[in-house]
């Protein structure tokens, strides 16, 4: 097999610019309801973006991290969603926002929405830094979008291909 190729696709500095942005959008959102707000960090592709939107969140929600798994050391995504992580706070009641790298098929997120409904919260929101609608299989709504993608593999910036590139501060388009 070949080198992979990598391409910049998002640089740094216009990837937290964007995250400033979000951060904004979602403290806006957020002030004004006075309600407790839980942020979940899905693992552990979301791990950096999710602690930059947060340091510049205008509020404090509580935290907690759930672990998924679709794609394991693949370029695709498997037929089944792994579930190795779950909530260890309470959101009964509470505004939920989901911090999500990237919606690609929309399966991953709407097990994670289905199984996060179970657990009776007020409300749930859905954060991703990059939302892809090539291979849409299930309408999901992104509700703070970062980047709409086209097509094409991307790492860096946290997301990663089987467990490397996650350490490149820009976001990639991976190519072999």
């Amino acid at each position: 097999m070949e080198d992979p190729q990598l391409e910049v696709l998002l640089p740094k500095k216009r990837i937290q610019e964007r995250v400033g942005e979000l951060a904004k959008e979602i403290s806006d959102y957020y002030l004004f309801s006075r309600e407790p707000v839980v942020a979940v960090c899905v693992l552990k592709g979301a791990f950096v973006f999710f602690a930059d939107l947060f340091r510049k969140l205008q509020f404090q929600p509580e935290i907690d991290f759930v672990r998924l798994a679709s794609y394991g050391e693949k370029t695709y995504r498997d037929d089944q969603v792994y579930y190795a992580k779950d909530l260890e706070v309470s959101i009964q009641s509470k505004q939920v926002l989901i911090i999500e790298d990237i919606v690609d098929t929309g399966n991953t997120i709407d097990f994670l929405i289905r199984q996060l409904w179970d657990h009776d919260p007020k409300s749930v929101k859905v954060c991703s830094l990059l939302h892809k609608k090539e291979r849409k299989e299930i309408g999901v709504s992104v509700d703070f979008c970062g980047f709409y993608l086209e097509e094409g593999f991307v790492v860096g910036y946290g997301l990663d291909c089987a467990e490397k590139y996650r350490h490149l501060e820009d976001i990639c388009i991976l190519s072999q």
